[in-house]
């Protein structure tokens, strides 16, 4: 039988077969011990082949995955763990405050997006709580973004405002919904499909920080060709299966700039010639972005030796 894992529970996966029904599933053996640094074999979204003995159900293999997303482990610093997989687009949920925006925490999303070939969406929630200048800073963040080549949307769950326009945006899509934790993401899931029932908790005052509400990663359909993966609000996103002279291939302003580059593997920091560097000098990058690079570099560099 053929199925998708619609929901990980760490030892239980719940799969849709193809005729619609959903059975609880464990994996088979060999999946957990064939030699993968994945702390999970097996993960929502993936296309399964499932065996039955009686109301026991086995997930015997995964098909290839076209993508998926994929950070270190939280309690193993040298093994993986799979997000989600087989994705359409990427939602990243931010905010500029209430808790403060990271960028270094959108930066390796997007980053880990990029290695895999999977396209984002920056959703900014909590746009009601802004001032006139705190707008004006975030639609020049917008355009930043748009200028790299990621595509934003500034909405309110609180009122409403562009809750449409996010939802049309993932119509006919399997979309990954992420971001750190108190951004507000639960309650955008609920507002997009109330069936959905994510559980929602307030940010602390004392230190800005959410509390996990989604404790696993799980699939729900919107309509017949739309689903959102919900995931577990995250603190830290760290970077994994990347050599650090393969960074700078997943910026893509600074892929565009490095034709201009004296040297064919430039790393963008002190190399004569460079064409990256002056242009974050002068303005012409987001500081943002080419900062954490530098700081990504060094802790890839890190990670190596």
């Amino acid at each position: 039988m053929k199925g998708i894992v619609f929901k990980s529970t760490g030892s239980w996966y719940k799969v849709r077969l193809d005729d619609g029904t959903f059975v609880d599933a464990r994996v088979r053996g060999k999946l957990r011990t064939a030699g993968s640094r994945n702390t999970n074999p097996v993960t929502v979204g993936d296309q399964v082949t499932i065996s039955s003995t009686g109301d026991d159900h086995m997930i015997d293999q995964v098909d290839e995955r076209k993508n998926y997303i994929i950070r270190k482990s939280t309690k193993l610093s040298k093994e993986t763990h799979i997000i989600a997989a087989n994705l359409d687009l990427a939602v990243m949920v931010a905010t500029l405050k209430s808790p403060k925006i990271k960028f270094g925490f959108i930066d390796r999303f997007l980053l880990t997006a990029e290695a895999y070939n999977i396209p984002v969406l920056i959703v900014f929630n909590k746009c009601d709580l802004l001032n006139s200048n705190e707008c004006a800073y975030l639609n020049e963040l917008q355009d930043a973004y748009k200028s790299i080549g990621y595509e934003s949307e500034q909405i309110s769950v609180q009122t409403g405002e562009g809750i449409d326009r996010v939802a049309e945006r993932i119509n006919d899509k399997v979309s990954l919904f992420s971001g750190f934790s108190g951004v507000g993401k639960s309650s955008l899931l609920n507002a997009i499909n109330p069936a959905i029932q994510a559980r929602v908790t307030d940010v602390s005052d004392f230190n800005e920080k959410g509390q996990h509400t989604t404790t696993f990663a799980e699939m729900h359909p919107v309509n017949k060709h739309t689903f959102i993966i919900d995931t577990p609000g995250l603190r830290s996103f760290g970077l994994i299966d990347m050599e650090p002279e393969e960074l700078r291939d997943y910026f893509p302003e600074m892929v565009r700039l490095s034709d201009g580059c004296k040297f064919h593997n430039c790393s963008h920091i002190n190399e004569p010639g460079c064409a990256v560097k002056p242009a974050y000098e002068e303005g012409e990058l987001p500081w943002f972005r080419y900062e954490n690079y530098c700081h990504f570099l060094e802790e890839l560099k890190g990670l190596k030796s």
